[in-house]
């Protein structure tokens, strides 16, 4: 009878335990910094769907924020989704921000005015109630000069630790590298679906010594929710394949690129662009009329109605292989 008792409490507890885990297993760590030493243990489950945000703009430039989902027209590969799991409009939410600086040879002389515009970032427009932010210094190798905080003097000072060359003991740029690192485990430690995720890049879009694709790089973005807007690129008529890239890692992830007026009035008003489709999206989750799960890329089409002039959403997806 003892045996049949502790056989009986062994079933019990192996139950309680099985119910505690979370099938997508992420914890929330919006009100803290994600700790460094002590990344949450996950249980993750592949399933058919596809989780998709966006910015919807009037031909002012205003967020258009009362869109119904009978009001819009999803394409996923040309097809319609098999079944759409939810649509909630997403105000205010609290931001995440990484700040990716390049500071290779080729950035040399841009480094301080990339500095300047990181500054007037977590200085006027990170809200220290509710956001978060890290800085990044990449060339050849990345390193965290400031691990997730709310303090824009921590920030301040973080982006002040940036020099040329500092990351660079070999020479090169490791841009795919450092955007995967950024967004696998930074934006992946945190409970991304909670709150409104960008990348600040400053970068020319050359990279010669990634281990990583640009694909690998794009589908940790896509899976950590975690959009990218370049800063300052040179202009796609430029000889460079750089502004090509950076355009690509932009649409592929539903952020965009800035050119042209380097003036403070000019660069506070892309900032504030920035904060505008991060603090106003929409949500909405469906399940693909087909997946092949063979790593291959989904072209999503979104239409509304004409009262909205302009969407920003990712291009698409990739299918990963099981």
């Amino acid at each position: 009878m003892a045996l049949a008792n502790h056989r009986s409490l062994i079933a019990f507890s192996l139950l309680v335990l099985a119910l505690s885990v979370q099938p997508r297993g992420t914890v929330a760590q919006t009100n803290a910094a994600p700790a460094q030493n002590s990344s949450p243990y996950r249980f993750s489950v592949s399933v058919d769907e596809v989780s998709l945000t966006f910015h919807a703009a009037d031909a002012q430039g205003l967020p258009v924020n009362d869109l119904k989902l009978d009001e819009l027209s999803l394409l996923d590969n040309g097809k319609p989704p098999r079944r759409i799991l939810a649509f909630d409009f997403l105000q205010n939410y609290p931001i995440r921000a990484g700040i990716l600086m390049d500071t290779s040879e080729s950035m040399r002389e841009h480094l301080a005015g990339n500095r300047a515009i990181s500054i007037q970032y977590a200085q006027r427009l990170l809200r220290q109630q509710t956001d978060q932010a890290f800085i990044m210094d990449f060339g050849y190798a990345s390193k965290m000069t400031q691990p997730w905080t709310s303090d824009p003097a921590a920030l301040t000072a973080g982006i002040h630790r940036l020099t040329a060359g500092s990351a660079n003991p070999l020479g090169g740029t490791a841009l795919f590298d450092t955007i995967f690192r950024a967004c696998f485990y930074e934006f992946g430690k945190i409970d991304h679906a909670a709150s409104g995720n960008f990348i600040l890049l400053f970068s020319d879009g050359e990279d010669n010594t990634s281990h990583t694709s640009l694909k690998e790089a794009v589908d940790a973005c896509q899976r950590a929710n975690t959009a990218i807007y370049a800063f300052r690129a040179e202009p796609e008529l430029s000889y460079s394949s750089g502004p090509k890239t950076l355009a690509e890692l932009a649409s592929e992830t539903g952020g965009r690129v800035f050119f042209g007026d380097d003036s403070e009035a000019a660069i506070y008003n892309d900032l504030r662009t920035i904060e505008a489709d991060l603090r106003n999206q929409y949500r909405l989750v469906y399940n693909p009329a087909e997946l092949r799960h063979d790593g291959s890329f989904h072209h999503i089409e979104l239409k509304a109605p004409e009262r909205v002039d302009s969407i920003h959403i990712r291009s698409g997806y990739y299918d990963r292989a099981r």
